[in-house]
């Protein structure tokens, strides 16, 4: 519990302090969002909402009650912070100048993040829903939904938003991918090491 409101809170900073003012943007359900509100008009509020459900759907199916606890908690957090930072002045309002230093440290915020939530059995968004799902129904690694499932939508983002800016959404949604991965490989790695210890 106490790491997935940790992680949920590293995801709020990222959000608000660089991605919210960088036009850096990641991939997944925010980008289709996005996409859909500039050619259908239709509301983030309501197809993120749909979308969003439609994952944590698939995630309690695969991965049960105790995901759905989890996510819970780690998407709580994330909002609770969120909205407090809404609060407090921004610390950097220049980092927009400098977009490439916005793609890496957003991607650091947003692998730590979502990755402590997604090591134990957390999601804080639906597309870290989906992505769970699917890397236990396929035996995929993680970091490889995250990536195809991105490049999907920064595909599709191409039809109104700039190469340049898609480029470094592409930077920082690679990135955060695998730092998603890494920090979440930790927890198998203990777990084999537990294992092999009480053998």
């Amino acid at each position: 519990m106490v790491f997935n409101i940790i992680g949920g809170a590293i995801l709020a900073f990222g959000l608000y302090q660089i991605h919210s003012i960088s036009d850096v943007t990641e991939g997944g359900v925010l980008g289709l969002t996005l996409l859909f509100q500039h050619w259908f008009r239709l509301s983030p509020s309501i197809s993120g909402l749909v979308l969003n459900a439609a994952c944590y759907l698939f995630g309690y199916k695969t991965l049960g009650k105790q995901f759905i606890r989890n996510s819970i908690i780690a998407g709580g957090s994330f909002s609770l912070f969120y909205a407090l930072l809404e609060q407090t002045p921004r610390l950097w309002p220049q980092i927009s100048e400098y977009p490439l230093l916005a793609a890496i440290g957003g991607a650091v915020f947003v692998g730590f993040g979502v990755g402590l939530c997604v090591r134990n059995n957390g999601a804080p968004t639906g597309d870290d829903a989906l992505a769970m799902g699917l890397s236990h129904v396929m035996h995929v690694r993680i970091p490889w939904i995250y990536l195809a499932s991105d490049l999907t939508v920064l595909l599709l983002s191409l039809s109104y938003i700039p190469l340049r800016r898609i480029l470094y959404s592409l930077l920082t949604v690679v990135l955060s991918g695998q730092l998603i991965g890494l920090t979440e490989s930790f927890r198998k790695n203990a777990q084999k090491r537990s294992a092999g210890e009480s053998e």
